[in-house]
C-alpha cells in the first residue's frame, strides 16, 4: 500500500505544473539540496530499531496520504483567487509543497536503506553482554558521575531521553566494551576516561508520530472565500 501511494505522488509530483523559470529553478536548487544533505550518509548503513523505522513510515504515510493533498487543495483554491505572482496563499503553498516532495524523498530514501535491530532479540555470548546497536548502557565517569544511553539510529536520536546515535562519539566508545571495561572517550575539546557498569538490551520506546501543530490537514473551520 505505501509502496502505491508512493508511485501515485511521484506521478502527482511529475505532473505538478511550474508556471515560471523562477520554480523551475527553485526544483533544480531543491534536487541540488537533497544530494548534499544525503552525501555524508552515502554507504552507511541506516541501522534502526523497529519502533523507529515505524515511525519513519508513520510520517512518510501522513505526508503523501494527508498533508500533501490538502496543501494541494489550498494551491488550487488560491489560484482560483487572481493574480498568482502576488497571491501569498497560493506562494505559500507552493513553497509547502516543495518542503513537502523534500521530506517525502528524504523519507524513502531512509525507509529504502534500513536495517532493523530489535534490541529486545534474544542474544547469546559476547552479544548479549557487551554494548552494540539497541544497547542501553550504564557508565561512570572519573568523578564517578553516572549516566545512562541507548545507542540507535540516526533517525531516532533524542538527547532529552538518552538515546544517542550509533555514530556518535560516545556510541563508538562504548561499542564492544562490557561490565569491568573502561574505555575513552574523544570528542571535540575533550577526552575522557568512562567506567562500563551494565549493559543490557530491552525495548527503546519511540514517541510515536503525530501530525505537527499548523499541519493544513488538521481539522479547521471552513475557509472564508474573501
Amino acid at each position: 500500500m505505501l509502496q502505491s501511494w508512493l508511485n501515485d505522488w511521484s506521478d502527482m509530483s511529475k505532473a505538478f505544473t511550474k508556471e515560471s523559470d523562477t520554480e523551475d529553478d527553485d526544483h533544480e536548487q531543491d534536487e541540488a539540496a537533497d544530494e548534499a544533505a544525503h552525501a555524508p550518509l552515502a554507504g552507511v548503513k541506516n541501522y534502526i530499531t523497529p519502533a523507529g523505522l515505524q515511525r519513519l513510515k508513520d510520517e512518510l504515510r501522513f505526508l503523501l496520504t494527508r498533508e500533501r493533498r490538502a496543501v494541494t487543495q489550498v494551491v488550487a483554491w488560491a489560484a482560483s483567487n487572481g493574480d498568482r505572482s502576488e497571491n501569498a496563499d497560493y506562494q505559500y503553498g507552493k513553497r509547502r509543497l516543495r518542503e513537502i516532495d523534500r521530506r517525502i524523498r528524504f523519507l524513502t530514501r531512509r525507509i529504502d536503506a534500513a536495517e532493523v535491530v530489535d534490541p529486545e532479540a534474544p542474544r547469546s555470548g559476547r552479544a548479549a553482554s557487551h554494548a552494540f546497536f539497541g544497547a542501553t548502557v550504564r557508565y561512570a565517569n572519573a568523578a564517578g558521575t553516572e549516566r545512562v544511553v541507548s545507542i540507535v539510529g540516526l533517525d531516532e536520536v533524542d538527547l532529552d531521553l538518552n538515546r544517542i546515535s550509533w555514530m556518535s562519539p560516545l556510541a563508538k566508545a562504548l561499542t564492544k566494551a562490557g561490565p569491568g571495561d573502561s574505555v575513552v572517550l574523544r570528542a571535540p575539546g575533550t577526552t575522557e576516561e568512562l567506567e562500563i557498569l551494565d549493559v543490557r538490551y530491552e525495548r527503546i520506546p519511540v514517541e510515536p508520530f503525530k501530525a505537527p501543530p499548523g499541519a493544513e490537514s488538521a481539522p479547521k473551520g471552513p475557509r472564508s472565500a474573501g
